[in-house]
């Protein structure tokens, strides 16, 4: 090759360098938002998919998007409720302005409940079942969907902590003109600047940095001569001491990545409280609907009874007064069938805000859960009389009381020591609990590092020449590896003043004895909770038994005493006060009923064991799967 061929390459080069590295930065650096959102979507997937994994040997997606159509937009639509603003909608619904265009930022998806409940016709009311109200809830209730946010933001906070272990590349591109004065003339110029950049930091704790620069400058003016130049640049850190080692350098990816672990956990069994609280919401619901009925039906006996003392007290067969008190009794159980109505409404609106939904939607529950319910509950605790006198000891006769026994218990009475062992082993927040200690001891390890010396050893290396505006005129720049400039220095930080460090020392220990104390509280705090639950679930059984009986005590007992105020041989009082025990033993079954059930889903979220997904998806295990 001649000189002017090699020449003319060497210009070649030169124009071709600083366009390839500008094609490298444009190609990489520019994407779109939905291809940011998109990668950021995918890596927290992965990472909320290994957790899952790891804690319960499955996965499950946690979906943060807002569906293209929801229930609660189909009943404010359908139904035609009142509503303020779009955003009453949904926030797929916000209007497109000139800055804000939805389908940029936004990426709806389409739920299937609507299409698997294709046969609701929300423009009517719709009667709901408890499996259908924790369905709806999972995608609308408002604290549900942002436990599911903080969730997955915990996933993009451990991305973010792994970014730092990664290959981060950097790029910029840079043109300057520029123009000044001598005194003899102006001179005009530009400057043209690219520069690719790669950092890794690696868990043990070294910093590795690389970066290659092209700069083209030319002259505008005068003899409009020009130059390039290139330069590449390398440094190492290697920590030897303070901060060396993967278990001190990487500490935040593992904190990070327990933090994970930890909220799946917690989300786990966030959700078994989930489930107990809609079922709670939905069970006070049928039960302030089925206190109508009895509210209805005992004033409907008292208008009766009231009819018939007025007939009786005019045909002088009962005094004014006993009228009066009929009265007086019919007016109080008005009162109280207004204020169950009046209950009943006010219990539905907020069950409906509970489920996320508006609470002029016309939504009902379905009487027969609650008729399923007492049907599972007739067996419990047997058809035996708890006071049987068909034959009568002697007065003077011992009194033997008949303790509670298991006989036709529930398939959740368990004894108290075999319930706290399955809750210990089964609660994920107790595992969290104890797990934090291992985060104290680790910190406490990290902080006695930081008490140590600190000694670094580099390495730079930089070969190459970087050319700007006043060297347009001289020789493009050389890249000769002979050339470059190498050094190697040596840091050393004796730990003469290491006062903060010595208190962050002392501090960490502290935590560490709180970790202990706040563990043994959790677990003390478990052991008391299922050991009540065992107990409200014998409590609540014997309590049916007792209410059963009552209430059939308390319907022979309204009907003799009506037999024997028409023979003349009954006070009204005596009816009145029949009728009103008659109202309060139905009303205390169902409500035993329904506190029975719920201590049963309480016992399982306390155990551990209930099984939820987060579309709101349930199963009660039998606890034979736990011996």
């Amino acid at each position: 090759m001649n000189v002017c061929d090699y020449a003319h390459a060497r210009l070649a080069a030169s124009r071709a360098i600083p366009f390839l590295l500008g094609s490298i930065l444009l190609l990489n650096g520019c994407r779109s938002t939905r291809e940011w959102r998109d990668q950021a979507d995918e890596r927290a997937n992965q990472w909320l998919q290994k957790a899952q994994q790891d804690v319960n040997g499955k996965t499950e997606p946690i979906i943060v998007e807002t569906p293209a159509d929801t229930l609660r937009r189909r009943l404010l639509l359908d139904q035609k409720l009142q509503q303020t603003d779009a955003a009453s909608l949904g926030i797929t619904d916000l209007a497109n302005t000139e800055r804000w265009q939805n389908n940029k930022h936004l990426k709806p998806f389409v739920d299937d409940l609507l299409a698997a409940k294709s046969t609701w016709n929300t423009a009517e009311p719709i009667a709901l079942s408890l499996a259908d109200a924790i369905v709806i809830a999972a995608r609308h209730n408002r604290d549900f969907q942002s436990q599911k946010d903080a969730l997955f933001q915990t996933a993009l906070a451990l991305d973010l902590e792994d970014h730092q272990f990664q290959n981060t590349f950097s790029g910029m591109l840079a043109s300057t003109l520029s123009s000044s004065h001598n005194g003899d003339r102006r001179n005009t110029g530009l400057t043209n600047d690219a520069t690719l950049g790669v950092k890794r930091t690696f868990k043990n704790g070294i910093e590795l940095t690389s970066s290659l620069s092209v700069d083209l400058v030319k002259m505008l003016t005068g003899d409009r001569g020009s130059s390039w130049g290139i330069l590449g640049d390398a440094s190492i850190n290697i920590p030897l001491l303070r901060g060396a080692g993967e278990f001190i350098a990487a500490e935040s990816l593992t904190q990070a990545q327990r933090n994970l672990v930890y909220a799946v956990r917690d989300f786990e069994q966030y959700k078994r409280g989930f489930i107990v609280r809609i079922a709670n919401s939905y069970l006070g619901v049928l039960q302030s609907g089925q206190r109508i009925i009895n509210q209805e039906e005992n004033y409907k006996r008292v208008v009766t009874s009231t009819r018939r003392s007025r007939r009786m007290a005019d045909a002088g067969l009962l005094p004014e007064y006993q009228f009066d008190q009929a009265v007086q009794d019919e007016l109080r159980a008005r009162d109280n069938w207004v204020s169950a109505r009046l209950s009943y409404e006010a219990s539905l609106d907020a069950f409906k805000i509970l489920l996320g939904l508006p609470p002029d939607a016309k939504i009902e529950t379905m009487t027969s859960e609650l008729d399923a319910l007492q049907l599972a509950c007739q067996t419990l605790g047997g058809e035996g009389e708890i006071t049987n006198y068909s034959q009568v000891p002697a007065a003077d006769a011992p009194v033997v009381l008949k303790d509670v026994d298991n006989k036709n218990a529930g398939p959740y009475e368990i004894d108290a020591d075999k319930a706290v062992a399955i809750a210990l082993k089964n609660r994920p927040d107790l595992r969290n609990s104890l797990e934090r200690i291992e985060d104290a001891q680790r910190d406490v390890l990290i902080k006695e590092d930081a008490l140590r010396a600190e000694m670094t050893i580099g390495g730079r290396a930089s070969i190459g020449e970087s050319r700007g505006l006043g060297q347009a005129n001289s020789p493009d720049g050389s890249f000769r590896a002979s050339r470059g400039t190498y050094s190697v220095p040596l840091y050393l930080n004796l730990p003469f003043e290491r006062t903060r460090e010595r208190n962050a020392y002392r501090n960490s220990l502290i935590n560490l004895e709180r970790a202990v104390r706040n563990f043994q509280r959790d677990e003390d705090a478990i052991k008391e909770a299922v050991r009540g639950k065992t107990r409200n679930l014998l409590e609540n059984r014997s309590r049916i038994v007792i209410q059963r009986q009552a209430v059939r005590l308390a319907e022979r007992r309204v009907k003799s005493t009506d037999l024997l105020l028409q023979a003349g041989r009954a006070a009204i009082r005596d009816v009145l006060e029949a009728q009103n025990a008659l109202l309060s033993a139905q009303n205390s079954l169902i409500s035993a009923v329904v506190t029975y059930r719920i201590n049963e889903l309480e016992l399982q979220r306390d155990l551990g064991i209930l099984s939820v997904t987060a579309d709101g998806d349930w199963h009660e295990p039998s606890l034979n799967d736990f011996d």
